[in-house]
């Protein structure tokens, strides 16, 4: 009876565990990309500075869904963490090589 108390503990622990990496990853990783979507395209748009600026803010928020989805449909929460790092670096990397800013 313990071992069996015991293993249902422990599969409690691994599910909130699951669920709590998954939901940092979602509002910390939704952030992190967002910002730097809205960086990248800043850097990047053919407009006016205030233009690209504003329209890439706007374009960086529909990014946020999408990387909550992805932490959640992933089939692992070290896999959805994983890609969430792998986007974020691109888009850092991204950045970094567009230069400063005009």
């Amino acid at each position: 009876m313990t071992a069996r108390v015991h293993r249902g503990r422990q599969s409690v622990w691994r599910y909130r565990a699951n669920v709590a990496i998954r939901t940092l990853t979602a509002t910390v990783g939704g952030y992190l990309v967002a910002a730097l979507t809205a960086a990248m395209l800043a850097r990047t748009l053919p407009l006016s500075r205030v233009e690209a600026v504003t329209t890439g803010t706007m374009l960086a928020y529909l990014v946020v869904p999408g990387v909550a989805v992805w932490a959640f449909l992933a089939r692992g929460p070290w896999r959805a963490l994983a890609g969430v790092i792998v986007i974020a670096a691109l888009l850092g990397l991204t950045v970094w090589m567009a230069g400063p800013p005009a």
